[in-house]
């Protein structure tokens, strides 16, 4: 709204106006918004949720040993997040950008589901919405995200061409945007994989072969990366902290993938308009950030399923729009660790209840859940694969530990921009 109020007083020569206009201007007053509107909106939240008695119900202590410690705590904080990343970007962003509207459908959606999930647990029943139904809802969204990046005239991008200029390999952009089912290969040297290419052998069909597959693709990567976060929700500050260094690192490649001289550079695609997911980026990070005042341990508030669905969604969109949904397991590397840790413990498990044994992959899944185990706390009988560590880790090392895991893997993922 107020991106558009300035572009208007612009045209009248009123100073200062122009700013508007500059991307690392509306960035950087984003971030400092979502931070604020966070912080100050996260106390009187969490004030309103202990008045009306809505809080987490009392951790299970063969689970969680400091679980007694966390009872009465507010749940839904994810509420926080929400609020403090799209109230900003309504203000400061272009709300024309298909971009900018498709992250917001994201966050909206997915932040819905959760919530009624929450509620649930809370009024109804402990298990909260049925796994069908939040499936269902998340395919939904994946579909109507993957139909409009195919059908939407304006999400198109500039293919890379390799020129030769006084013998030396210069990478430009085609000047005609077009629709495209490029996807960017990181550690590969000519590192642009086409799914209709794939489907090379239907002759005329590939085209839509190809798009088919790219919808289905699209919806596959928002529900793992959306589940992969909500299995991460387990420990004070882990999935706020992780998810907040992710956006970091796709802020950055959301940066030059809209700056064409960059993306010439780095030999990427140019998606031109992707410079408004800098703006939602930056106001995501300042919420999860000044989330993380009230949830850093021990937490004031549960982030609860109304954010982490979101955060995971905002992640999966985010790669996907940008290209780089290949590097997604790099960049998300502690949330599918968190999904196969779950994945193992169950076939592991079904495959000893066939013999008569108690067999697992893990302590305890999801993997998070391994380093708080106490010794002596597994029953005797319990066959375990992996029996790491030892001892009982306390919950603010693990959480840091975890931090520091997806900094390395972020970076890593910033650095395949030049490692091919």
């Amino acid at each position: 709204m107020l991106y558009y109020l300035f572009r208007y007083l612009e045209s009248y020569g009123i100073p200062g106006s122009g700013m508007w206009q500059y991307i690392s201007f509306r960035g950087l007053l984003t971030l400092v918004l979502s931070l604020l509107i966070s912080m100050v909106f996260g106390e009187y939240f969490i004030k309103w949720m202990r008045r009306h008695n809505v809080s987490e119900t009392q951790r299970d202590s063969s689970i969680d040993p400091y679980g007694t410690e966390k009872k009465g705590v507010p749940t839904m904080g994810g509420i926080i997040i929400i609020v403090a990343t799209v109230v900003p970007c309504l203000l400061l962003g272009r709300l024309r950008n298909i971009y900018m509207l498709l992250m917001l459908l994201t966050t909206v959606w997915l932040a819905m589901i959760g919530f009624l999930d929450d509620y649930i647990k809370m009024k109804v029943t402990k298990d909260g919405l049925s796994p069908k139904w939040k499936l269902i809802g998340q395919a939904v969204l994946g579909v109507v995200i993957g139909l409009t990046l195919w059908q939407s005239p304006d999400a198109v991008i500039h293919e890379n061409v390799s020129i030769e200029r006084n013998g030396t390999e210069v990478v430009m952009h085609k000047s005609e945007p077009v629709k495209s089912t490029v996807t960017t290969i990181p550690f590969v040297k000519n590192n642009s994989l086409s799914y209709s290419a794939i489907f090379s052998f239907l002759g005329r069909y590939r085209t839509a072969a190809g798009w088919i597959f790219f919808v289905l693709l699209v919806t596959f990567i928002e529900m793992a990366v959306s589940n992969g976060s909500n299995l991460n929700d387990g420990m004070d500050g882990m999935c706020a902290g992780n998810s907040a260094i992710m956006g970091v690192a796709l802020t950055i490649l959301a940066y030059v993938s809209s700056h064409i001289g960059m993306a010439a550079y780095l030999n990427i695609m140019y998606v031109p308009g992707s410079e408004e997911l800098v703006i939602f980026l930056l106001a995501f990070v300042g919420a999860l950030v000044g989330f993380l005042w009230y949830n850093a341990y021990p937490a004031q508030v549960f982030m609860g399923d109304t954010g982490s669905l979101a955060i995971g969604g905002i992640i999966a969109v985010t790669a996907i729009i940008i290209h780089k949904e290949l590097l997604i397991p790099v960049i998300c590397f502690v949330f599918l660790m968190e999904s196969i840790s779950v994945i193992l413990q169950t076939q592991v498990a079904r495959r000893g209840n066939k013999v008569g044994e108690k067999w697992r992959a893990v302590k305890r899944a999801p993997i998070h859940d391994a380093f708080r185990v106490a010794p002596g706390q597994l029953p005797s009988d319990f066959k375990v694969w992996l029996n790491w560590p030892r001892g009982c880790w306390f919950e603010s090392k693990i959480t840091t530990r975890f931090w520091i895991t997806t900094i390395i893997m972020a970076a890593l993922a910033i650095v395949t921009l030049k490692i091919r």
